[in-house]
């Protein structure tokens, strides 16, 4: 039977649709935000997997049809998720995949399809609401709604899921997920915002929240479905307490060990000897093997925690509060444009900057836009096997790499001076060539310092950190600058990236039901001290941008023209821009506005083209000397040619002082002399006088050119 609720929230209509669409599905919402529409739904496997983790899967695609559009490329129909699709199933995920059960192993798949597009209202937040009550109805043991809204500040004014055109006059951008009682994700975006107006936003964030989950209760107040029948999947009993009396001491002993790799060859050491004494006890054990591991991982769970917990003494060795060591290398590949080598610990990252010109800027078929969407900035972010020391198959970028280079990417973009001052397409690669947890923060100071290597003049160097936490009970410890164990281990991961004056770019994770507003204050002013140590030490290897661009970076002048010359630049068939460009070695873009953009490797190139463009599209200035050629004479006067196809009319009472008889006697076709401009009337009409050039220029200044009936120089 089809339901559906409606009600006003923040200013617009939201409705929550069930039991009309995708009614096979074990769980389906429709959720209809403005003219913005999304279909979710929810199915489980009723088999568990031998998988050793919670196989959930979120699948996020938009429809070009949603948005009236057709898709590109030869096939024409939708293809791979694009890196938005990526980014919104990602943000699905995250709030909702902690708060499944412990032990349940049942495939579970979330399935979001944009179906209209209002180029309002983004879809992204829609999904996880739509996702949350798709789940809850069904019979997949799911039991907690969940929702997300997205948060703007507009003249310090909160607008809680604010449109694509709200959010361009925003001074931050973040999306927050929680249930009523707590926050589970927070992901955003800010115009260096301080800690404290973040903390702000995410209260106001969940008291909406509060509101959406209230919505969500009432919708399925009589839809009642049992849970499925399932079984946590746990190692065997008998198994899990002999491996526990074996190994509770020598894991102990390993995590001891502050090296990453000594302790990972340890723990499989120690995995190898307690499977071959199990089975030479019993081969019975051998179809138990597999559970060893699982059991190993859970000890080495407990006793990480309860060392932080108790001594304050982490894997390596630090206090909660310590910082790995830090090395920064600018200028370390002779060719590049800008390259930083950064290395914190056990997690280094180079990072390389690239300057383009428009013609390298992504174009982007999006459904959120009637236009082509282009981006003059990109961060990739590389994840290569070697960096853990694993030998795996390259494959296609990951969603992990995607998400991670979308981070620092927004960490980064506040900070870059506007386009019309520096009108190059910045494209920066972060190659992860060590990790041991927050390489996506080691990329966002190899690319802060790598811009400044390139002489990208942004706004503040940026640096980033990780924070973690351990909690038990009452028992809390935030730790600084986490390790990828205690990422893996530890109950979140709160990544924090700005500048001294305040927060670009910020990311949540928790494991747990949710985090209390001391916990995150405290977290935030821990990475607030953080970040200003490692600023600190970024400025010790370049303090700001480099004064000169890469020589082998490209030069770009930006020229605005009246568009009524574009015309004339690119001339017939564009054979006079790609003259101007061969001549000087330059490339030319010009847009609809008349912004001409000139770039060369080479300043002389740059000048030259520049040089040819402005005499093509020069305007006429009163009061102004010019030197041209006598186009033609009449009995009133000569027409002379000061700049190309621009004539003037020089009286024959403005050709000397002297009166002249015969325009002849002065000048004829073809000489060159020099004429001031006097006055242009309404219809466009050039008054022109050699004489007043004379006069202004020192009477009978050298006119070299201009010749007689005679040959000889008329002023001799």
């Amino acid at each position: 039977m089809m339901q559906r609720i409606e009600r006003q929230f923040a200013g617009r209509t939201l409705s929550l649709e069930i039991g009309r669409m995708a009614k096979l599905a074990h769980g389906s919402c429709v959720v209809q935000y403005g003219d913005t529409v999304v279909l979710c739904a929810a199915t489980v496997q009723d088999n568990p997997t031998h998988l050793p983790f919670f196989p959930l899967t979120v699948e996020y695609r938009e429809k070009s049809y949603a948005a009236g559009k057709i898709p590109g490329g030869f096939f024409k129909r939708e293809g791979r998720p694009g890196e938005k699709e990526i980014l919104s199933a990602r943000l699905i995920d995250r709030p909702i995949r902690p708060l499944f059960p412990d032990g349940f192993q049942h495939e579970t798949q979330l399935a979001c399809f944009v179906l209209s597009a209002d180029q309002e209202n983004d879809a992204d937040v829609l999904a996880v609401l739509g996702c949350s009550v798709a789940l809850t109805m069904s019979k997949i043991p799911f039991n907690d709604p969940v929702a997300a809204v997205r948060v703007g500040r507009i003249k310090g004014t909160w607008v809680v899921n604010p449109t694509f055109q709200q959010l361009e006059y925003s001074d931050m951008d973040i999306v927050v997920a929680g249930s009523e009682s707590a926050i589970t994700m927070v992901e955003g975006g800010a115009l260096e915002v301080p800690e404290a107006e973040i903390l702000e936003a995410l209260q106001v964030a969940h008291d909406a929240i509060k509101e959406l989950v209230k919505l969500q209760r009432e919708l399925l107040a009589d839809h009642n479905v049992p849970d499925m029948d399932w079984s946590p999947v746990e190692p065997d009993a008998q198994v899990k307490s002999k491996v526990e009396a074996m190994a509770a001491t020598k894991v102990a002993e390993a995590l001891g060990l502050q090296e990453k790799t000594e302790r990972q060859q340890a723990l499989a050491a120690l995995k190898e000897d307690i499977t071959s004494a199990l089975l030479d006890e019993d081969e019975a054990y051998g179809d138990h093997a597999k559970d060893v591991g699982e059991i190993l991982r859970s000890i080495e769970k407990r006793s990480m925690r309860r060392q932080i917990l108790e001594k304050g003494e982490r894997a390596d060795g630090r206090g909660v509060d310590d910082i790995r060591p830090i090395t920064c290398e600018v200028g370390v590949l002779p060719r590049t444009h800008g390259s930083a080598l950064f290395t914190r610990g056990q997690t280094q990252a180079l990072a390389v900057a690239t300057l383009g010109t428009a013609r390298d800027e992504q174009r982007i078929d999006s459904i959120d836009s009637r236009e082509e969407v282009t981006k003059s900035f990109m961060l990739h972010y590389n994840f290569p096997p070697f960096s853990v020391g694993e030998a795996r198959p390259f494959r296609g970028t990951s969603r992990r790499e995607i998400g991670h280079g979308n981070l620092a990417e927004r960490a980064i973009q506040p900070l870059l001076p506007a386009y019309d001052q520096f009108p190059y397409t910045i494209r920066i690669v972060s190659d992860i060539l060590e990790s041991n947890g927050s390489s996506s923060m080691a990329t966002v100071c190899g690319t802060s310092l790598a811009l400044m290597d390139a002489g990208v003049p942004i706004k503040a160097p940026c640096a980033g950190v990780a924070m973690g936490l351990i909690k038990e009970g009452d028992e809390v410890a935030v730790l600084t600058d986490i390790l990828g164990l205690e990422d893996a281990l530890g109950d979140m991961d709160f990544k924090v990236a700005g500048t001294r004056a305040g927060v670009t770019s910020i990311q949540m994770d928790i494991k747990i039901q949710g985090m209390t507003v001391a916990v995150l204050t405290e977290a935030l002013e821990r990475a607030h001290k953080g970040r200003m140590h490692i600023l600190d030490l970024m400025d010790q290897a370049i303090n700001g941008p480099r004064e000169e661009l890469s020589e082998f970076a490209p030069r770009i002048v930006s020229i605005q023209i009246n568009p009524e010359k574009i015309g004339e630049i690119i001339g017939p068939k564009g054979k006079t821009i790609r003259a101007i460009q061969e001549e000087s070695g330059a490339t030319i873009d010009i847009d609809d506005s008349g912004l001409v953009k000139i770039a060369a490797v080479s300043g002389e190139a740059g000048a030259r083209a520049r040089e040819m463009i402005e005499a093509i599209v020069a305007e006429p200035e009163v009061g102004r000397i010019y030197e041209g050629p006598v186009k033609n004479t009449t009995t009133f006067g000569a027409f002379i040619e000061i700049m190309p196809g621009t004539e003037g009319l020089c009286h024959i009472s403005e050709l000397q002082e002297a009166r002249t008889e015969r325009t002849e006697d002065v000048l004829n076709k073809g000489d060159i002399t020099r004429v001031k401009l006097l006055s242009i009337d309404e219809k466009g009409r050039l008054r022109l006088s050699r004489k007043a050039a004379l006069a202004e220029e020192g009477g009978a200044s050298a006119e070299s050119g201009e010749q007689g009936d005679d040959g000889a120089s008329e002023d001799a």
